[in-house]
């Protein structure tokens, strides 16, 4: 099994100092950074816009890895692929044309991904895996830091890695909700490659040992 990725997301940071907090994510020694992006109707709260992934956009060389958590997010998917993002990730439960999403995230240079809520079955994508850089498989219901992870979503991880190897396909696969040192060896044993963890990640003492001890 190879060592997931690391990906802390800044919802979790303190938002008059999200500067530092990518600081911190790069010093860390984590992967990548990732940016949910709420637009107070798919899920209620409202956080970032595209300005914000450009001003932070120079504070690190790692990957952003954007995740619409928005309705209608062809029509954002622009704006945030001209502030920086490196993959930009929506829901299938918020588009209705996803296949057209993917190929316009694609058409402007960047990685195409796809999420789903707990609730939606992992079949439901299963037309659209040769087209997606990245499955992101929702472990809580989107919309607020630190909750408990369902568990039992890491059986929809374990049937998309292996159409996965069925199909001699290369998407990654990234798991984001209450991932923590307790359950991210189960989410990487099913066979997630990205590990979303933010409430854990700005809670640890020490990030660094956090982000390695999270790695297995």
């Amino acid at each position: 099994m190879r060592r997931p990725l690391v990906a802390p997301s800044i919802l979790s940071a303190d938002f008059a100092n999200l500067g530092q907090a990518v600081d911190d994510i790069a010093a860390s020694g984590a992967d990548w950074i990732h940016v949910d992006v709420m637009d107070g109707n798919f899920v209620p709260p409202i956080t970032f816009g595209a300005k914000m992934v450009e001003d932070l956009r120079g504070r690190a060389a790692l990957p952003f890895d954007v995740h619409l958590m928005t309705r209608a997010p062809e029509n954002l998917v622009p704006a945030f692929a001209a502030a920086g993002a490196d993959y930009i990730t929506f829901h299938l439960e918020a588009a209705v044309h996803a296949h057209r999403v993917l190929q316009n995230i694609r058409g402007l240079g960047k990685k195409a991904g796809v999420s789903i809520v707990p609730s939606t079955p992992a079949g439901a994508l299963s037309c659209l895996l040769p087209f997606v850089d990245l499955v992101l498989v929702m472990t809580v219901n989107p919309g607020y830091g630190g909750q408990t992870c369902i568990t039992e979503c890491f059986s929809k991880i374990e049937y998309l890695a292996r159409l996965r190897t069925e199909q001699k396909l290369d998407f990654l696969l990234s798991v984001d909700g209450g991932i923590n040192e307790s359950t991210a060896r189960g989410a990487a044993a099913a066979g997630a490659d990205v590990l979303v963890t933010g409430s854990a990640f700005f809670g640890a003492a020490d990030r660094a040992a956090f982000v390695e001890r999270l790695r297995g």
